[in-house]
């Protein structure tokens, strides 16, 4: 038994990254009112169920809801260091749909996203992109822009990229909220299934990682 103990001990001293991969992954999402769960109570936000559809398959990690209802990419930046605390392991970013509604410049949307990732990367934490579309009403040059936003950046800086967050749910009322903006309970269940594949291998490369 103390033979054992020693070893662990030597173990964990000779490699930390060992002992690091016993530990639960955590995620922070940082995102806008979709991962916020505007209209929904908090075991229905797309951070809480994510979690849960993970834990069900026997994935430790630990998921920070780092949604605010209104923020834009800039917005996402400007909190950025508050909003990921160190220890955090990866983050899905999910942020660009109050840009495109509003119609803000591509421009400063792609800087502010570049920003983050740039700076999350110099923290050594995995970034994890979740892409928006922009609505048809801005006219197609508008959408060429902002559109072509995330793939640049996840080919730039080779990380993961999930093209549409709303993939499957946006435009069908049976799936949105009263507004047609917000997914409901249903809706959100959706994406997290269309998710699932692309945050499992996120996090098999932040465990693969750690040894």
């Amino acid at each position: 038994m103390h033979i054992a103990v020693l070893m662990l001990a030597f173990m964990t001293i000779a490699n930390p990254a060992w002992a690091d991969a016993t530990k639960s992954i955590k995620l922070v999402v940082l995102g806008d009112s979709l991962s916020a769960g505007l209209g929904l109570p908090a075991q229905d936000a797309f951070p809480a169920k994510l979690k849960k559809s993970l834990q069900d398959k026997g994935i430790d990690v630990d998921i920070t809801n780092a949604g605010v209802s209104g923020d834009t990419t800039s917005g996402g930046r400007d909190r950025l260091d508050w909003s990921v605390p160190d220890g955090t392991d990866g983050v899905i970013v999910e942020l660009g749909a109050n840009d495109a509604l509003r119609g803000i410049d591509p421009d400063l949307a792609r800087a502010a996203l570049t920003d983050i990732v740039q700076r999350l990367k110099a923290r050594r934490i995995a970034v994890m992109l979740c892409g928006m579309l922009a609505p048809p009403n801005y006219g197609a040059e508008y959408a060429t822009r902002f559109n072509s936003i995330y793939p640049d950046l996840a080919k730039k800086f080779d990380v993961p990229l999930y093209p549409f967050f709303l993939e499957g749910v946006a435009a069908d009322a049976k799936l949105n909220q009263a507004d047609g903006i917000h997914p409901t309970a249903a809706g959100v269940d959706i994406i997290v299934g269309n998710l699932m594949p692309a945050v499992e291998a996120f996090l098999g490369t932040i465990a693969e990682q750690r040894r």
